[in-house]
């Protein structure tokens, strides 16, 4: 039943995203994809999904928030279709890690979690065949 699991959610994913594919951009598409696939691939590393694009107070959305070991992961998602124009990380700017940080600090005073549990990790997806998924621990801090 385990080997079967992986293989029967891959194909569910597909069947949505085939289904999706006509009302949504492509580029959203992608993305939620991508989101998928590193859904998966975290699992697999021993995280557990806590949730999956939440958005705080501020409108700043996580595409997934994690727990491993004892901490609270915010995870990152980028995906491209290649790397024709750059890698998908290139794609962190600082806005986007303060909108992080500001998401981290609600979702601690509603979950009443310590900071100091906290961590950001990136996850990059470039849809190469296969496509190749990239983890970034700690990809930054916290603080300013």
């Amino acid at each position: 039943m385990r080997r079967l699991l992986p293989g029967l959610l891959s194909f569910v994913d597909s069947l949505r995203h085939a289904a999706l594919r006509g009302r949504r951009q492509s580029a959203h598409a992608l993305g939620r994809r991508g989101e998928d696939l590193a859904h998966r691939y975290l699992q697999t590393k021993g995280f557990r999904i806590l949730a999956r694009n939440w958005t705080g107070p501020h409108l700043a959305e996580v595409d997934i928030v994690a727990q491993l070991d004892g901490q609270t992961v915010f995870v990152e998602v980028k995906s491209r279709a290649d790397t024709e124009h750059g890698s998908p990380e290139r794609a962190m700017d600082d806005l986007k890690i303060v909108a992080q940080r500001r998401a981290a600090r609600a979702w601690a005073r509603c979950a009443e979690a310590e900071a100091t549990s906290i961590r950001f990790d990136l996850v990059t997806v470039v849809f190469s065949q296969p496509p190749l998924i990239e983890h970034f621990p700690d990809a930054w801090s916290f603080k300013h």
